[in-house]
């Protein structure tokens, strides 16, 4: 059984360079992550590419079980992430279903 781990954010700032630079910057930090975290088996984040009345930016990532994924919410490297991702973001909307 994998775990598919898909999280959402909205990003807090009005203006629309820096929320672009902020939704950015959270999906390049996750991006990172991978080979830097072992428990991830597969990640892809990135900036809404469409409709502006999406959320801003979304990261789906695959764990082999639910104790990957726990690892990985604690992860030193994630840990680092979270913290920009608080500062900056509005909203959160994540689901971690079995694939």
């Amino acid at each position: 059984m994998t775990i598919r781990h898909i999280v959402a954010w909205q990003v807090a700032a009005e203006d629309a360079v820096l929320k672009a630079e902020h939704a950015r910057g959270i999906a390049d930090r996750l991006l990172a992550l991978e080979g830097v975290v072992p428990e991830i088996l597969s990640i892809s984040a990135g900036p809404e590419a469409l409709y502006e009345q999406n959320w801003d930016v979304a990261v789906v990532a695959d764990f082999a079980d639910r104790e990957a994924l726990e690892r990985y919410q604690i992860h030193p490297a994630h840990q680092e992430v979270v913290a920009y991702v608080r500062s900056v973001v509005s909203g959160r909307v994540a689901v971690d279903f079995e694939v």
